[in-house]
């Protein structure tokens, strides 16, 4: 038998994972990440950028978790990421670059909680921001293209995020 919204056995979690969007803009993207920020169980999203649409566009996509998801919108990326990690965030990207290791293989740190910093849809991480970041981890990709989209990315990276936070037990 399939299970409903409310028939299912899961059960709710906080993981310690915020994500902060660099300049991430398209609207069905933001509702998108609002959806898999829920579904993963994240503490908050951090929307860094100038006219970030919150709209009935995004709204479309988020079915109702902008209204459960802690989320705040900031102009300036390099302050909040300064500002986490003061407070011993690990801030990690999600980017291709020559110094990126594999997600598939990259043992996530369940001690401390984690900053995912994902990029514009077109450019991805700026330099600047990789420079702040304490590691920086990709998705292998096999086909032709070198990049997928930015909410699919970050879908993958929040599974094998949880899936360790799951087997060392931590949560808040």
């Amino acid at each position: 038998m399939q299970l409903t919204h409310d028939t299912t056995q899961f059960k709710k979690r906080t993981f310690p994972i915020t994500i902060i969007c660099e300049n991430v803009t398209n609207a069905p993207n933001i509702g998108s990440l609002f959806r898999i920020a829920d579904a993963f169980g994240v503490e908050k999203i951090i929307f860094c950028g100038n006219d970030i649409p919150l709209g009935r566009k995004m709204t479309k996509t988020s079915r109702a978790t902008e209204k459960v998801v802690n989320y705040e919108v900031r102009e300036q990326i390099s302050e909040i990421v300064l500002e986490l990690k003061q407070k011993n965030y690990q801030i990690i990207a999600l980017e291709i670059t020559t110094e990126s290791k594999a997600l598939h293989t990259y043992k996530f740190n369940t001690n401390d909680p984690i900053v995912l910093v994902i990029g514009d849809e077109n450019f991805g991480v700026s330099e600047a921001v990789l420079n702040q970041c304490d590691e920086i981890i990709h998705i292998n990709m096999y086909g032709q293209n070198s990049s997928m989209n930015v909410v699919q990315a970050t879908n993958l990276a929040l599974y094998e995020m949880t899936k360790q936070f799951n087997l060392s037990n931590k949560t808040i």
